[in-house]
């Protein structure tokens, strides 16, 4: 009897079609805007003039406000503490430029905000000095996370991926001039902690990454930029093939990120197709572009879409999987990452 029961269920569930899954809802197409200026670079060294307008023709394009200081306005509220996630790892000719950066704190200065109120970061600054950044007179903040310190022990970002942890980190069982008190297989974790500088001190965050190919994601754009830079026991999400592919989005979407950035602004200035995030100037190029967009998705879709063509054109292999975290994030519901759902607006004078 038992026997004919099960069956008989077996049977039921066989023509019983299971309950629908409700339709998502057809995300809103996306803008992307662009300024192209030949004179904003000449031999690595920028326009500062030339930057700020252009900037500037971003801010308001994409706020649809009719000054920078409404625009800027539009985005942060008073009293708001502001970061700029800026990237330093490509040294002197590859960091985000100090003049996009300038122009962005002029305008937040314009918007009423306080210019030594501005904290500008990324995990280390090895580049800043040599990329020109002025600490003395900039007014700004500029930081970058102290190890081990620097990382908040209550933002905390679980996955299932194991990676061995080194001095830095904020669970490393040793110090940086002695061997670890654990063995290589006991120091591991699957935990990772966010920046108190992200976690902690600021409340909104405009994030520049320069347009930049990865050679461990794909591509250093502002999905990446928000997150490996951001978190300790980063390596696990940075070890090729599909590693970074199946997490940066799950990242990004963490409301300490996802909920904090208002506005995503890709320093073209100068590109690099190739070797990055770590300058490489055999494979950069003066493109003199700047995008903007509030879809990070889409403006990193944008951007693999050129770093793809300017491989083709020297015969590199195309980025291929490794950038596959940018569709992924548009599945989640993050942004647009179809073609067809992204629209390429130029600004340029």
């Amino acid at each position: 009897m038992a026997k004919l029961l099960i069956v008989a269920l077996l049977f039921l569930c066989a023509i019983c079609p299971a309950p629908a899954q409700p339709a998502r809802p057809t995300p809103t197409p996306s803008i992307v805007y662009a300024t192209h200026d030949s004179d904003a670079v000449k031999n690595y060294e920028t326009n500062a003039a030339v930057v700020r307008a252009m900037v500037n023709r971003l801010v308001t394009a994409v706020t649809v406000q009719p000054d920078v200081g409404k625009a800027w306005g539009s985005l942060i509220a008073p009293g708001e503490r502001i970061g700029i996630k800026i990237s330093a790892a490509g040294g002197e000719l590859f960091t985000t430029h100090r003049d996009v950066v300038n122009a962005i704190v002029d305008g937040l200065v314009a918007a009423g905000h306080r210019r030594g109120d501005i904290i500008v970061w990324d995990r280390a600054l090895g580049g800043v000095d040599e990329a020109g950044y002025r600490r003395a007179t900039d007014s700004y903040q500029l930081r970058a996370v102290p190890p081990r310190e620097g990382y908040d022990p209550k933002a905390i970002l679980s996955a299932p991926l194991m990676g061995k942890l080194v001095w830095g980190d904020f669970e490393y069982k040793g110090s940086k001039a002695k061997m670890p008190l654990l063995s290589d297989t006991e120091n591991t974790s699957i935990v990772s902690h966010f920046a108190r500088i992200l976690a902690g001190e600021v409340d909104k965050v405009i994030n520049v990454p320069v347009m930049s190919s990865s050679e461990s994601n794909g591509i250093a754009g502002c999905l990446y930029n928000m997150t490996i830079p951001n978190i300790d026991n980063w390596r696990r999400f940075s070890q090729g093939d599909r590693f970074g592919v199946d997490s940066i989005a799950q990242i990004y979407a963490h409301p300490l990120i996802a909920k904090k950035v208002v506005f995503n602004l890709m320093d073209g200035l100068v590109a690099q197709y190739a070797g990055g995030p770590q300058s490489q100037p055999n494979w950069a190029i003066h493109h003199a572009t700047l995008y903007a967009s509030r879809d990070p998705v889409a403006l990193d879709a944008v951007a693999l879409k050129q770093l793809q063509k300017w491989r083709a054109r020297t015969s590199l292999p195309p980025i291929g999987h490794m950038a596959d975290y940018i569709s992924i994030a548009g599945q989640m519901g993050l942004g647009n990452s179809a073609a067809d759902r992204i629209e390429v607006k130029n600004v340029s004078p």
